[in-house]
């Protein structure tokens, strides 16, 4: 049976759909496709937390559908920027769940993870799957996955 790793990067998600669509990821529609595809052994989904109701709703309906929601805290800078990045954890979880399964799915359209893909294709000899917006989605990390599955209207609330 496959075993399948997800990886979630939910503000990269997030903001993408919202600008190419108007329109939220149906997360439960997309844990219903990929659980058919085999068995799901890590659902990770990586998030920023602010601490607002609506936030806490959503990442609570992550937790039902079956991931694992790994926050960071929100910083807001002096100089009005804000910083809340999950690529190094993300890449660090990757590679420790690598080794074990038959494919990983990323959810992002960042083209840094680009070369993550690559790696384990190669040392673990595995299936790199991509769901990301067209697009929106980096040319390098489409053309590193095994699959590339594009966002459309289908996979939306």
């Amino acid at each position: 049976m496959n075993k399948i790793s997800v990886f979630v990067d939910v503000q990269n998600i997030y903001y993408t759909t919202r600008e190419k669509y108007q329109r939220p990821f149906n997360y439960r529609q997309f844990w219903q496709i990929i659980k058919h595809q085999g068995i799901i052994t890590t659902a990770n989904a990586y998030a920023i937390h602010r601490g607002d109701d609506k936030q806490l709703k959503f990442q609570d309906a992550l937790k039902h559908i079956g991931f694992n929601v790994k926050l960071k805290p929100y910083i807001q800078r002096s100089d009005g920027s804000a910083k809340g990045d999950w690529d190094v954890g993300i890449t660090i979880d990757v590679l420790e769940t690598a080794p074990h399964v038959d494919t990983v799915i990323l959810l992002s359209g960042d083209g840094d993870f680009d070369l993550l893909l690559e790696k384990i294709k190669l040392k673990y000899n595995i299936n790199a799957e991509v769901y990301g917006v067209p697009g929106l989605t980096a040319n390098s990390l489409i053309d590193s996955a095994s699959i590339y599955h594009p966002i459309d209207e289908s996979f939306l609330l």
